[in-house]
């Protein structure tokens, strides 16, 4: 709908057939899947490095080097049916191209359309939405030449990376947190948060400010993931420093987290050098927040992998929430394992107050 809507100002109508047809089928196709139209060529060249740099830079933080998502390159004269079904597509161009792939997708622009383009070379991207399917993203990025492409590709790299992040992760959430587990929610209101997780997730412990929850089957195909929540107070800024924030960690893990409950030493700890932790800032629901990713293993060293959490500041009750997932999955990729950690601890959220008259 949305590329019908933008043909009148900035696109020719070539692919509105299947925009107008309201049966269109479910799209397809893995967590972290992008399928990226573009001329062999460019993708050897300059573009292709700057795409490269933006959807295939390394994921921070985990153990191992993984991509942030899977690219599947695909000749623009080969999208068939099946291939626009998938989920994401990125096509790329650039107007000057006159070789035959790219001016397979040229043909989708009008004389209009290049002629804004030209007139604005900070124009690069489209966005459509269930284009082909139900729960599609279709991007379209192009330029008037490869240096005006390759400098807004620079200057917006973030912004393209948040853009699939989010997708995927609002597409995770929907599968995975259709059947949430009550009793989770239920213990974590002790804490003064609203938990959601899928019902597989069961309560590995309790204690005072203390909440352990995990998947009790974990498989071949599938991390060995655990999710944990601790509260206290809120006293000073000097907790949000990155040590203080390693220490406060270890001090939760050596009390409560136990690669082997038998071994009182196989408590976690923060892996120091590789990888090193990385700590980010921003605000979670107006509340300050500390993201950290790295690594971690057992005291003992029998056990490691990686792990991701927040620390969201309740400046209003005065408190602090330490929210961490961590994965067992030796040997395997952790990537999508570290996804879904992501999507379940951004979807927890402070306890509403009940105000009390003094």
């Amino acid at each position: 709908m949305l590329i019908c809507i933008a043909s009148i100002a900035f696109w020719s109508c070539e692919e509105t057939e299947e925009s107008k047809n309201s049966t269109k089928p479910k799209a397809r196709g893995a967590i972290g899947e992008i399928i990226l139209a573009i001329d062999s060529t460019k993708w050897d060249g300059p573009v292709g490095k700057e795409l490269k740099a933006i959807f295939q830079e390394d994921v921070h933080g985990l153990i191992r080097d993984e991509s942030m998502f899977d690219i599947r390159k695909v000749d623009p004269r080969g999208m068939n049916r099946m291939l626009k079904m998938a989920t994401n597509i990125v096509y790329v161009t650039t107007f000057d191209d006159k070789k035959a792939a790219s001016q397979r997708i040229n043909a989708l622009f009008s004389k209009e359309a290049k002629e804004q383009a030209s007139e604005d070379p900070s124009r690069y991207i489209l966005r459509s939405e269930d284009e082909f399917a139900i729960g599609q993203e279709v991007i379209y990025l192009f330029g008037n030449n490869e240096a005006e492409l390759i400098e807004n590709l620079r200057a917006n790299k973030n912004k393209l990376q948040n853009l699939f992040q989010v997708k995927e992760r609002n597409r995770l959430e929907k599968a995975i947190l259709n059947r949430k587990s009550s009793a989770a929610k239920v213990a974590g209101r002790e804490l003064g948060l609203e938990i959601n997780v899928p019902a597989s997730y069961q309560i590995a412990k309790t204690a005072d400010n203390f909440l352990w929850l995990r998947q009790p089957t974990p498989r071949a195909d599938r991390a060995d993931i655990s999710l944990f929540f601790y509260e206290t107070d809120y006293i000073s800024e000097e907790q949000l420093f990155p040590e203080a924030l390693l220490e406060l960690r270890e001090k939760i893990t050596k009390m409560h987290i136990y690669g082997d409950p038998k071994n009182r030493n196989s408590y976690l700890v923060t892996e120091r050098v590789d990888p090193i932790p990385i700590f980010n800032n921003f605000s979670i629901n107006n509340n300050f927040t500390i993201e950290i990713r790295g690594g971690w293993k057992t005291n003992n060293l029998s056990m490691g992998g990686s792990f991701m959490a927040y620390v969201v500041v309740d400046d209003k009750n005065g408190k602090l929430y330490y929210m961490e997932g961590f994965l067992y999955y030796p040997n395997e990729a952790h990537r999508e394992a570290i996804r879904e950690i992501e999507t379940l601890l951004l979807a927890t959220e402070l306890s509403p107050n009940e105000d009390q008259s003094s």
